[in-house]
């Protein structure tokens, strides 16, 4: 049994994943903004990721309250369909305080209540991390950033000679809420899309994390990356 810290558990990707931990015996924090969508034996934490000041006191708390964890998973993560070239700059800057900075944030708090003999760190990613799609905005930046991120802690903790692990999780589309957001004014196509695809599904998301969380201390998973077979690109 491991102690587990999850964001944007209350929804998604976050949601199947803190069941799926609970199911193989394992104890879940959650950090999200609706705790009370949280799934039954969760232990909610309030975190608004866009807020520094709300993200260092849900680590204070972890740190009172709960004490050391084994695992940080960080996938909290909003998308909205924003253009470089003519796209909203609100609209950017909450996706950069969410899937960056708060995430950045979560990693830097997070080393400091982790088991620093077999820690880990998941950093849930995207395919748009790899590349860049003919919507990918503003978004597929975010991403790319996630990835340098997970590289760079994992650099830097083999610098320091922490023994804590990073590993990445880059799905291609899954049908959460999230797309409701990224197709918003777009609801036809992504209709259009639902009909000529099958996606991904937020269990098959969290059975990737597993796969990760199951390895031997030994070994490091750099990235996962998965989509549905009939996704083109």
């Amino acid at each position: 049994m491991r102690r587990i810290l999850i964001t944007g558990a209350s929804s998604g990707i976050g949601k199947a994943t803190a069941r799926a931990l609970l199911d193989a015996g394992h104890e879940v924090i959650g950090f999200c903004r609706s705790v009370e969508k949280l799934p039954d034996g969760v232990q909610g934490i309030y975190c608004d990721l866009s807020e520094e000041a709300s993200v260092r006191a849900a680590f204070e708390t972890v740190r009172d309250q709960v004490g050391e964890v084994d695992v940080l998973i960080n996938n909290a993560g909003i998308a909205y369909l924003s253009r470089i070239s003519d796209g909203d700059i609100a609209d950017w800057d909450r996706m950069w305080n969410v899937n960056v900075r708060g995430l950045a944030l979560c990693c830097q708090l997070g080393i400091s209540v982790l088991n620093q003999t077999s820690g880990q760190i998941i950093n849930i990613s995207s395919m748009s991390g790899h590349r860049v799609p003919p919507t990918g905005g503003f978004y597929a930046p975010t991403k790319f950033a996630v990835r340098a991120i997970t590289e760079s802690l994992r650099a830097e903790f083999r610098m320091d000679g922490v023994k804590i692990r990073v590993a990445s999780v880059s799905p291609g589309f899954v049908d959460t809420p999230l797309l409701d957001d990224y197709f918003k004014g777009r609801e036809d196509t992504l209709r259009s899309t639902k009909e000529q695809l099958k996606m991904l599904t937020a269990e098959d998301i969290s059975e990737s994390i597993l796969h990760v969380l199951d390895m031997p201390l030994h070994v490091e998973v750099g990235d996962i990356q998965l989509r549905s077979v009939d996704q083109k690109a």
